[in-house]
């Protein structure tokens, strides 16, 4: 690639395979192996030194190889086939258009889904963890059901941190910066080809805003930028990194978001007729729509009514450190004299976003979105009860059970997770057809006749292609800590494929309680140590760049890892993005997930693996008191919430060591693992586009009903 001030010069695409230039520019590839495969023949290197960056193997690979594949008839007849399901893909008419057609004349649904972050690819970082992957999944099973949704989101040069764990275990983190060039985006422009601008008045000034185009199948996305030569220096650095900076640069970048955000939209000539907060980050669009109101003519109140009408808010984490809230003086800088164009005092603006649920006199965001929402939910049941809970103070008159505020259970989606060989043999069992309607169940309680030696085969081929994934992943850290040979030599042995394998992947918050399983080391030892029933635990995970109890939470793993009782049975895979989500979720035997209870919001990653049959070794909390039915996995602890945590930890690590030396390891629960990864695979297999359909019907007015994630 050859870049001349800020004009890139791109190989030169023949004419034959001329549109893998747009196919690249459209994240349908990420859920499309045949369409990975067609970026990674014409560079190898390329693509695994872009961690698989279609856009940046176009921008690298030799004009003499384009040349050569396109005169390559099996390159081409792949070419054709992956080029014929697209275009069927985008023309084909979609759930949504079926169940509901627009009435003639009448304006057709647009949804406006506001994040802070999304997690469509591991090339593409503009995510931390669940919250971003559940924004990147619900775009794509937006696009699956044909669900008329824009996604707004906001472009971060050097995108969320690359974790590098050091030879003593302390976290590092390092930031890349990606030009926005070698993303699968382009920027908007209007019809003389400037780009789109708005403006953002904050701390006193204006900042300048344009946006980048995205496609997520069928699904538009709109990424807020100001790093460009329209603002000053500081004001260009704001949206520099995810989640990055103080509680200043925090709240810039959702002023940005929501206000911006809006601004864009009207800008794009694009007019939502529903609208979704994805979290509190995005709270100030609801300000920022009844400014619109209030200058067309409204009350503060009557404008307020009219946006509450169509928005949803979508509640997640109940740790207060999760929702963000800032002080009402940085109110007051930030905004400046913004409540003077709702038709507000200072007070009465700060009353919006006041809350009252023991975390301090705050502007709370998750507080003032929930007071501009007409539709409320958390992210299963009982995180919907947690959240009434919390919240109730904001409805004084209301008995808890009535606070207004329902659940949707999260879900993930199929094709992203869904491993490719167990989406094979669903389709050898049950026929095509399954792919068009996954969430009816009927059609997978026929999965029970699937061929046990089957499943077993298309498991242990995961785990064997996963295994060695992640022990390539092991190699290149030990050859950066500069090992011996003989330890690098040594290292090819671990990650063993024929070992009992429990997972463990999740951010690194306090919470999750990463360590739990090693509160007893003796009795530990005694279960990994046993040669005849071999055990080994693979773990990853970032702690925030800010978050000294959750990274002090690796180091302690890692130490664990070199105790010479470990060694070899306790693995740590640094850098966890969705590639290592993706083998860890399809190769590991056990999910181990054991946060503690109410704390969890879901936690779809137990979702990713039942899918791939993965038995869940699980607190009940989140999705899994849903989901778990006696006998498609386990359950740790009672389903009690306890006032004390170290009694919460000591009856939770003594029910996990209980279950692993009586049920989870012994040699007679083989058995149980194929019933059971059977019954999963009937059971979860398609339950996941469901919940987003839901989450789509509650934004048309439809109401929230629950997501139907019962077991069979």
């Amino acid at each position: 690639m050859n870049i001349v001030g800020h004009i890139t010069v791109l190989p030169n695409l023949p004419e034959r395979i001329g549109r893998l230039l747009e196919l690249a520019h459209n994240m349908y590839w990420t859920w499309q192996p045949e369409a990975r495969r067609l970026f990674r023949e014409l560079d190898a290197d390329a693509w695994e030194r872009s961690n698989h960056d279609p856009v940046i193997v176009l921008h690298q690979v030799d004009q003499q190889r384009l040349e050569a594949v396109a005169v390559d008839d099996a390159y081409v007849g792949t070419y054709d086939a992956v080029m014929a399901r697209f275009d069927e893909y985008l023309a084909s008419p979609g759930w949504f258009e079926r169940t509901y057609p627009a009435p003639a004349g009448a304006r057709p649904d647009l949804f406006a889904y506001f994040c802070a972050e999304y997690g469509w690819h591991e090339s593409v970082a503009l995510y931390s963890g669940g919250l971003g992957v559940l924004a990147g999944d619900h775009t794509k099973a937006a696009s699956d059901l044909g669900v008329p949704l824009v996604a707004v989101g906001l472009y971060y040069p050097e995108g969320y941190f690359h974790q590098r764990v050091a030879a003593d275990g302390r976290q590092e983190a390092v930031y890349t910066r990606t030009d926005a060039a070698d993303m699968p985006f382009t920027l908007n422009v209007d019809e003389a080809g400037a780009p789109v601008v708005v403006s953002v008045h904050m701390f006193g000034r204006d900042v300048r805003v344009q946006s980048w185009r995205g496609r997520v199948g069928k699904v538009d996305v709109v990424l807020l930028d100001v790093d460009f030569a329209a603002n000053q220096p500081e004001d260009r650095r704001v949206l520099l990194r995810l989640y990055g900076g103080d509680q200043r640069t925090r709240i810039a970048q959702e002023m940005i978001l929501g206000i911006g955000g809006v601004r864009m939209l009207r800008a794009l000539g694009l007019t939502p007729t529903n609208w979704h907060m994805n979290e509190g980050h995005s709270a100030f669009m609801a300000l920022e729509r009844c400014r619109e109101l209030v200058e067309a003519g409204l009350t503060f109140d009557q404008a307020r009514e009219v946006v509450a009408a169509n928005t949803n808010f979508t509640v997640h984490t109940p740790v207060a450190a999760g929702n963000d809230a800032f002080t009402f003086d940085l109110i007051n800088q930030s905004f400046g004299g913004f409540w003077g164009s709702l038709g507000l005092k200072q007070n009465e603006f700060h009353d919006l976003g006041r809350a009252a649920h023991g975390w301090g006199p705050v502007f709370s965001m998750p507080a003032l979105a929930l007071r501009f929402a007409s539709g409320r939910n958390g992210v299963a049941e009982l995180h919907g009860d947690t959240s009434r809970r919390i919240w109730s103070t904001l409805w004084p008159e209301v008995p808890v059970a009535e606070v207004p505020i329902g659940h949707v259970t999260n879900g993930v989606h199929l094709s992203t997770w869904m491993a490719p060989a167990i989406q094979d043999l669903i389709t050898k069992t049950l026929g095509p057809a399954w792919r068009d309607a996954p969430d009816e169940e009927s059609q997978w309680q026929r999965f029970a006749s699937v061929d046990p030696a089957a499943l077993w085969r298309a498991r242990q081929s995961l785990k064997e292609q996963s295994l060695r994934f992640l022990r390539r992943r092991l190699q290149r850290q030990l050859s950066r800590h500069e090992v011996s040979p003989t330890v690098l030599k040594a290292s090819a042995g671990l990650f063993d494929p024929t070992v009992l394998t429990i997972g463990f992947a999740r951010r690194f918050a306090s919470y999750k309680r990463a360590t739990l399983i090693f509160r007893d080391l003796d009795r530990l030892e005694a279960i990994l140590g046993d040669e005849e029933r071999p055990v080994q635990l693979v773990f990853a995970g970032k702690a925030h760049p800010a978050d000294q109890p959750g990274q002090a939470l690796i180091a302690q793993i890692h130490t664990l890892s070199q105790d010479p009782r470990f060694a070899g049975k306790v693995l740590f895979v640094e850098d966890y993005d969705m590639a290592i989500g993706r083998a860890l979720t399809r190769g590991v035997d056990v999910w181990l997930n054991n946060p503690r209870r109410p704390l969890e919001a879901s936690g779809t990653s137990g979702q990713k693996a039942s899918m791939n049959g993965v038995l869940n070794l699980s607190i009940l909390d989140g999705w899994w008191p849903e989901g778990f039915d006696g006998v498609n996995g386990w359950a740790i602890g009672g389903g009690r919430n306890y006032a004390d945590d170290e009694r919460a930890d000591a009856a939770d690590a003594d029910s996990l060591y209980a279950l692993l030396e009586r049920e989870v390891v012994p040699p007679g629960s083989r058995r149980r693992w194929g019933v059971a990864a059977t019954r999963l695979a009937r059971a979860v297999g398609g339950r996941h586009p469901l919940a987003h359909a839901h989450v789509q019907r509650a934004a048309h007015g439809q109401g929230v009903r629950r997501a139907l994630l019962r077991a069979g």
